[in-house]
């Protein structure tokens, strides 16, 4: 099954970049997401792995993933290596020149070798999965703008001291 969800953030892609690939600002914007904790010695970057979960109704769901793409500040990709099959991507593209940033959260999941059975539970958590992606997203603008917002205040006042 793949979801998807995209938003506009009236904020630079470093900015976004910074939330995106920290994994200690996950627990804090990524609705639904229980774990996401470092599982090897590289924190960010290809080849860093996470161990993750996602509560899906009364699931916890996830496993073990790699970052297998690393493109800053623009695409950062995922795919599982133990638990539930998984494929994710962040795609960051700007927009307003630099200004504001195109976000978009991909995820496409499965229950490998599960048949009939694990295709209908697919399709029964597609809807909780599509609107985690959602209020991610929707929690990922408000403190990406804010940030902005802090950056831009701390800017003005240090200008006015000058």
């Amino acid at each position: 099954m793949r979801v998807q969800a995209a938003i506009d953030v009236a904020a630079p892609p470093h900015l976004v970049w910074g939330f995106v690939t920290d994994p200690t600002r996950y627990l804090h914007f990524m609705n639904g997401i229980t774990r996401w904790e470092v599982a090897s010695e590289q924190a960010r970057g290809c080849g860093a792995r996470y161990r993750t979960l996602m509560r899906v109704g009364s699931a916890e769901v996830g496993g073990l993933v790699e970052i297998v793409e690393h493109e800053e500040p623009r695409d950062l990709a995922w795919t599982s290596v133990t638990g539930i099959d998984q494929r994710g991507r962040w795609r960051l593209r700007e927009r307003a020149n630099g200004a504001r940033t195109h976000v978009e959260l991909r995820l496409q999941y499965g229950v490998a070798g599960a048949g009939l059975l694990g295709w209908v539970a697919e399709q029964v958590a597609a809807p909780a999965v599509r609107e985690n992606l959602r209020r991610s997203l929707r929690e990922l603008k408000r403190q990406a703008e804010h940030e902005q917002a802090r950056a831009a205040v701390a800017a003005r006042r240090a200008a006015t001291q000058r």
